[in-house]
């Protein structure tokens, strides 16, 4: 009972810390070009909190990227950019949010007119900087199809093409403007992999630094440690957008009755909802077998994980000691790879924290770390 109403707890503070997307999100048709490409943009607000005035233009866009196949999509996002009277050039974050659900309604572009995506807060520390701030919605997120939740590729690439959006959008007035990236926790993950494609993928980006924290590294010893545990729902989750991503996977086959029911709840609600009803649950209960012993699931896992490649730029890593809900382990064996390939990483243990704690503990030391990038001021690292 004491564990469950710590779990509880620990919902209650994973909504106030990275929020839920509320709104319909538009979505984008077909188009053809290169990554980066816009295919529409229009107007819309950014809020913090409903009402919340922020002293920002901002527009909802849809643009071009690459599924983790390497094939086209569409992804949509948000543009915001501060009204300080500043034009030209200008620090440009692409933000990568952590978890907000399967639900097209839970994307961030759809909360943003609403000050419903509380995660927002964070956003709105880069844009009292003076900074410029994209933030994709990710594949299938607010546009058709599922969304690919957790693969890494897919949610890289996006990171990197909604900067190239947002600095080809005529109206934002960012030109070449220097790019940071920054995310946490899903978001920690897709900046990862965009500091990993960064010279391969979008290399004439002017990526200065990127800040990631509560990285899942490693699907299944992330997924491993979430069995019965306080985070199950996301297993269930990650498994329905590795499906999405590689349907040849056929995660139908696994699934016993309470396993359908339930992606079919998680793919219609949030992320609070969707972790709420996973609590506790094991793969055994929601299968017939478990897909992650098969060996087509491991290498789709696999080819989610980090380590792989060095970035070409200076990364600021750090991971709460005591996070409940992806293994400190799994942080430092980021840093350990990245560091091994002479990677450049500023590595923060930030003890005491759980998961959501480390997300708002660090988000302002992430900030003034990007802020000396930016500034062009050197960084050894810490390896």
């Amino acid at each position: 009972m004491r564990l469950r109403t710590r779990a509880l707890t620990a919902l209650a503070a994973l909504t106030a810390a990275l929020g839920l997307a509320g709104g319909t999100a538009t979505a984008a048709g077909t188009a053809t070009g290169s990554p980066g490409d816009i295919v529409s943009a229009a107007p819309t607000s950014f809020h913090p909190l409903p009402g919340q005035p922020t002293n920002t233009r901002a527009w909802h866009i849809t643009y071009r990227s690459t599924t983790a196949k390497g094939t086209p999509n569409v992804v949509s996002g948000t543009v915001i950019v501060p009204q300080d009277g500043r034009t030209g050039p200008r620090p440009l974050i692409t933000y990568a949010v952590g978890t907000v659900g399967l639900a097209d309604h839970c994307a961030p572009s759809a909360g943003f007119p609403y000050g419903t995506t509380v995660e927002a807060n964070l956003i709105q520390l880069l844009t009292a900087r003076g900074w410029a701030v994209v933030v994709t919605d990710y594949e299938g997120l607010g546009t058709p199809g599922d969304h690919t939740y957790s693969v890494g590729p897919a949610e890289g690439r996006a990171v990197l093409d909604a900067a190239r959006a947002a600095r080809r959008l005529p109206q934002a007035g960012l030109g070449a403007s220097p790019v940071g990236i920054m995310g946490y926790s899903q978001g920690g993950q897709a900046g990862s992999w965009a500091a990993e494609l960064h010279d391969s993928y979008a290399p004439e980006l002017d990526v200065r630094g990127t800040a990631a924290g509560g990285v899942p590294a490693d699907l299944l010893k992330t997924a491993e440690f979430n069995d019965g545990n306080v985070g199950a729902g996301l297993i269930l989750m990650a498994a329905a957008g590795q499906n999405a991503a590689f349907p040849e996977l056929h995660l139908e086959k696994y699934l016993n009755n309470e396993g359908r029911r339930s992606i079919d709840y998680l793919k219609q609600h949030c992320v609070v909802v969707d972790v709420a009803a996973g609590l506790f649950k094991r793969i055994a209960d929601v299968t017939v077998r478990n897909p992650l012993k098969e060996g087509d699931w491991q290498r789709a896992l696999r080819s989610s994980d980090l380590g792989t490649h060095a970035p070409d730029h200076p990364v600021y890593l750090y991971h709460g000691v005591t996070d409940e809900l992806i293994p400190y382990e799994v942080g430092t064996g980021l840093r350990a790879k990245w560091c091994a390939k002479g990677a450049t990483v500023q590595w923060k243990s930030l003890p005491l924290a759980e998961h959501v704690a480390g997300a708002v503990a660090a988000a302002i030391p992430a900030a003034n770390w990007l802020a000396d990038r930016f500034a062009g001021r050197p960084t050894d690292g810490n390896c």
